[in-house]
């Protein structure tokens, strides 16, 4: 009979696979870095699609924008070969309003921008206002909406007429200002445009065809088969993949039109990365240069801490995330205030949390577990365990002395303690009356921190000064 696996082995395990998914992404992103390569391209086509614009003048070359991941739907209506064998084609004219007005709808609730309109031809795209991780998806949602309210739209007969054929690839875009004045618009080219455009017309009838760069960023959340490959200049072969609807496992139960808790929270998980990103950026450039300790590489450890100790002891998925997100946000508030920064690192990830359409209880849990971190930790529940125990995660590491250093220092200039002797005394109190919650952090850190009793006792009774 095989024994249990322990927290130490589970935890490492966890780590390992960490690091496989790392690797697995790293690889997928080598597969786009070759754009980076093509800006002389985009230059010569900027020159093609949009010559009134002076490219010799070093300002209008900052305007433009050069957007990596865009996704790009292609939309063509198709019937109107059929229409004249109709008695009444007015009667599907009128549909063939109210289609294009429910498209235009669709796309507005996924905040999906129409880039033209050419007669019954349509050029969508997401990702346009900031690029993100969900773009993909997003309009692929779209694209199946689209494709509902199509079928929806019946003949007298009840046969479907309005058909439309669809396209979808994501890649680079260059954006270049209208007028030479970005306040006027921008118009958009590119290689990503060209080939949402073929795949759209290469697809049949009442379909989805999307790229195979759109296809490995939709292939956790969408059922879809290759269909063959198309060529392509400068990129060769490119290969076609059908989207036949969300994987069974995202699909609402008794609606495969409609998504699961699952899928949303998977959704969400994309979401955290681009909020991570941002707000390790805004805490880079904002954060006091006199943070020693609270600085972004603490940030940093909390976030990766919660997430093992999280799924060692067990907890969901929406709980890691929430926790990820209360461990990214817990020292935000010190761009505000030192004193408060618990407080402010709430109103931060309300507003911030918001705009990401998480939920009002999913951020009420975020904003708790944010206030658990006070000090003294007096958590009440397991996700509060949680994350006190990676808040402290340093008490019973390895790297303890130079991590103390640090808030040594930090303290010393913010006028909290006034020497080695009284800081020294201090960590010895607080370490000694601190207590790991969590059975993962009594397994891996207790040990080290009685270690790191003994040593501040023999510093204290030998007067050692560091």
């Amino acid at each position: 009979m095989n024994e249990p696996e322990s927290y130490i082995d589970r935890i490492q395990r966890l780590a390992s696979h960490n690091k496989e998914l790392k690797s697995q992404l790293d690889e997928m992103v080598k597969r786009f870095v070759n754009v980076e390569n093509q800006n002389q391209y985009f230059q010569e086509a900027l020159l093609r699609y949009a010559p009134e614009l002076d490219m010799s003048s070093k300002e209008n070359r900052r305007l433009i924008k050069r957007l990596k991941t865009v996704s790009i739907l292609y939309v063509s209506v198709k019937g109107f070969e059929r229409l004249y064998q109709l008695e009444k084609p007015e009667v599907m004219v009128d549909l063939l309003d109210e289609l294009n007005l429910a498209l235009d709808d669709i796309a507005f609730v996924y905040n999906v921008v129409k880039l033209k309109s050419v007669g019954d031809t349509m050029l969508f795209a997401a990702g346009l206002q900031g690029e993100n991780r969900t773009n993909p998806i997003d309009i692929v949602r779209v694209a199946l909406d689209m494709q509902e309210a199509a079928n929806k739209l019946r003949t007298p007969d009840g046969g479907v007429f309005w058909q439309l054929k669809m396209g979808i690839h994501t890649g680079p875009v260059v954006a270049t200002p209208k007028n030479n004045n970005k306040s006027s618009g921008y118009n958009f080219s590119g290689d990503s445009i060209n080939i949402a455009c073929r795949l759209g017309e290469a697809s049949p009838e009442s379909t989805i065809s999307v790229s195979v760069m759109t296809y490995e960023l939709i292939k956790e959340f969408f059922e879809s088969e290759p269909i063959g490959k198309m060529p392509v200049k400068y990129k060769g072969n490119l290969g076609m993949f059908q989207v036949k609807g969300f994987l069974p496992e995202m699909q609402d139960e008794g609606h495969a039109s409609e998504t699961n808790h699952t899928y949303r929270i998977k959704y969400l998980m994309l979401k955290f990365m681009d909020i991570q990103e941002e707000m390790l950026d805004y805490l880079e450039h904002k954060l006091p240069g006199n943070l020693y300790y609270h600085n972004i590489k603490h940030t940093i450890d909390v976030t990766t801490e919660v997430e093992l100790i999280g799924w060692a002891e067990g907890v969901s998925e929406e709980e890691v995330l929430l926790l990820k997100l209360a461990a990214l946000f817990h020292d935000a508030g010190h761009t505000i205030s030192y004193k408060d920064h618990e407080y402010y690192g709430t109103v931060m990830a309300r507003e911030k949390l918001a705009s990401y359409d998480f939920t009002g209880e999913q951020i009420d849990t975020v904003c708790r577990l944010i206030m658990a971190t006070q000090m003294p930790p007096q958590p009440k529940d397991l996700l509060e365990c949680i994350i006190c125990d990676s808040d402290l995660d340093y008490l019973g590491r390895t790297d303890f002395i130079p991590v103390s250093n640090a808030l040594f220092k930090e303290l010393k200039e913010h006028q909290m303690v006034e020497s080695w002797e009284a800081w020294n005394k201090m960590q010895l109190k607080f370490i000694g009356q601190h207590q790991y919650f969590t059975k993962t952090a009594l397994q891996l850190r207790e040990v080290n921190k009685q270690q790191q009793i003994e040593r501040l006792e023999q510093v204290i009774k030998e007067g050692v000064i560091e």
